[in-house]
């Protein structure tokens, strides 16, 4: 026998009187069940991380647009005072000239107890 034919009787499929048959099949290979719960329980979690990220960034914002608030509220509150002591200041300039000040006399102590 040649090498070649014994590779032909190798292939063939019909079934001699007392010898094994292997058919070989080509099967299509599929993913099992637990692969896919592997599969399933990986994306699961990757999407956990997803919106675990998103929800951070919009708290961190958060926190920001606080912050930011409270100085706006510090700042207002400081302009408010700063407008309160600018009506005083102008308000002592406004009186020492206006008409009824200068009618007035000033008046100097006239004497001292003891």
């Amino acid at each position: 026998m040649t090498y070649s034919s014994s590779l032909a009787i190798g292939q063939r499929r019909y079934q001699r009187p007392n010898q094994n048959v292997v058919s070989f099949r080509r099967t299509d290979r599929t993913i099992g069940p637990i692969s896919n719960t592997v599969i399933l329980i990986v994306l699961a979690c990757l999407l956990g991380l997803l919106y675990l990220t998103q929800v951070t960034k919009t708290n961190a914002f958060g926190y920001k647009i606080a912050s930011l608030q409270a100085q706006q509220s510090q700042l207002q509150n400081e302009n408010d005072n700063l407008e309160v002591a600018s009506a005083r200041a102008q308000s002592l300039n406004r009186v020492q000239t206006s008409s009824v000040a200068k009618s007035m006399t000033p008046v100097s102590p006239s004497g001292v107890v003891q």
